[in-house]
C-alpha cells in the first residue's frame, strides 16, 4: 500500500496534458516571441543583438534586458516547445512557473530601460514581455485543467 502511495506523485509528474486548442495559441505566441527578437529592444539594438551581446556598447543595454532575453528564450521557447512536444505535465508546470518569473524579469527590464537615462524600451522588448505574460497565463490554464 505504501508503495502505491509513493508512486502516486511520480505518476502525477509523468502524466500527460492535453492543451487542446490552447496548443495553437501557445505556438502562435511563441512565434510572436521569436519575431519580437527581430524588432528593436533599446535604441537600434534588436532583441537578438541583446541576446548575443552584439548591441552597440554606447547604448548601455545593461544586465536586466540581457537576462530577460536569455530567460525568455530558454523558458518561453525551449521549455514551452518541450512541453508542447512531449505533452508532459512536469514540463508544462515548469513553463508556467518559470514563465511567471521571466514575466517579472521582463517588467524589470522595461523599467530599467525607462530609468537608464539612455534610450527607453522599444517595441520589441515590450512585445516580448507581453508574450511572456501571455505564455505564463496560458500554461497556468493548461496545468490547472489537467485531468
Amino acid at each position: 500500500m505504501s508503495e502505491a502511495r509513493s508512486q502516486r506523485p511520480q505518476r502525477a509528474l509523468l502524466s500527460r496534458i492535453d492543451p487542446g486548442a490552447r496548443a495553437l495559441v501557445i505556438a502562435s505566441v511563441m512565434l510572436v516571441l521569436v519575431l519580437s527578437s527581430l524588432l528593436p529592444w533599446a535604441g537600434d539594438a534588436a532583441g537578438w543583438q541583446v541576446l548575443t551581446g552584439q548591441a552597440d556598447p554606447a547604448l548601455k543595454i545593461g544586465l536586466l534586458p540581457w537576462l530577460f532575453a536569455v530567460n525568455s528564450t530558454v523558458i518561453g521557447l525551449g521549455v514551452g516547445a518541450l512541453a508542447l512536444i512531449t505533452r508532459r505535465w512536469v514540463f508544462a508546470f515548469v513553463a508556467a512557473m518559470a514563465g511567471l518569473v521571466v514575466s517579472f524579469e521582463g517588467m524589470i527590464a522595461i523599467w530599467s530601460r525607462q530609468t537608464s537615462g539612455q534610450h527607453g524600451p522599444a517595441l520589441g522588448l515590450i512585445l516580448a514581455a507581453a508574450c511572456m505574460v501571455t505564455l505564463a497565463v496560458l500554461w497556468m490554464k493548461v496545468i490547472w485543467t489537467r485531468d
